[in-house]
């Protein structure tokens, strides 16, 4: 990592927090993250602010950071605002569509297939956010693309703090309904497909389940290949 870069840290916290490595509530220490990437405490300073800015993280006074633990209220807030986004989203890529946009997502929708199936529970929540923000740089828009990531980084604290059980094998199934009516070009019935899919994982979520805390070092340590 060159030492200067804070955006570094920001995108592997982020990661972290995305893949569910990071749990809500896990204290993050200014000098065991400074030791870790081996950069100053000033550096990892500027990238907890960054996080804090997109609402990953939470600065208490006196009490340092933590990775955010977001309300009922705020999670239905967070759907709420996927929706409007991607519903226009999903119109707007059926307008545009080409051959190699939809062979780019039924091969993600591939990749997804595989991490399903495997063991690697990082990867499969990776990929399956990743759905919504490859749709978004198929269409050359990298303002929706970021907005949209930061959303689901979001989602992923959301649903590790409340998901009553796994749903990655329907969520992989609905992307590919989706990417049908896509390749279709039936708009109406992708938006519902959309519309649907979003609900479900929603709907999903147990209120008010804790989850325990995470280690910092072992969600920071890299990914096993």
């Amino acid at each position: 990592m060159e030492p200067s870069s804070t955006s570094a840290i920001v995108q592997s916290l982020t990661r972290a927090i995305a893949t569910q490595r990071l749990q809500p509530g896990t204290k993050l220490a200014e000098q065991k993250l400074a030791d870790h990437f081996g950069v100053s405490r000033t550096l990892v300073r500027q990238a907890l602010f960054q996080l804090a800015q997109n609402r990953l993280i939470t600065l208490e006074p006196a009490r340092g950071a933590f990775v955010s633990t977001p309300s009922e209220d705020e999670a239905r807030q967070v759907f709420a605002v996927r929706r409007m986004l991607e519903v226009e989203m999903t119109r707007a890529f059926v307008r545009t569509r080409t051959q190699g946009k939809i062979a780019a997502l039924r091969e993600h929708v591939l990749r997804e297939q595989a991490a399903v199936e495997g063991t690697d529970a990082s990867s499969r929540t990776e990929l399956l956010g990743d759905f919504h923000v490859r749709m978004a740089e198929l269409m050359d828009n990298e303002v929706l693309a970021q907005l949209l990531g930061d959303l689901i980084s979001r989602c992923a604290l959301i649903t590790l703090m409340y998901q009553s059980a796994s749903a990655a094998a329907h969520s992989h199934e609905e992307h590919g309904a989706i990417v049908d009516a896509l390749a279709a070009g039936n708009e109406e019935q992708a938006v519902q497909l959309m519309q649907a899919h979003l609900l479900h994982v929603e709907q999903s979520l147990a209120f008010g389940q804790q989850r325990p805390l995470n280690d910092l070092s072992a969600a920071l340590s890299p990914l096993p290949l």
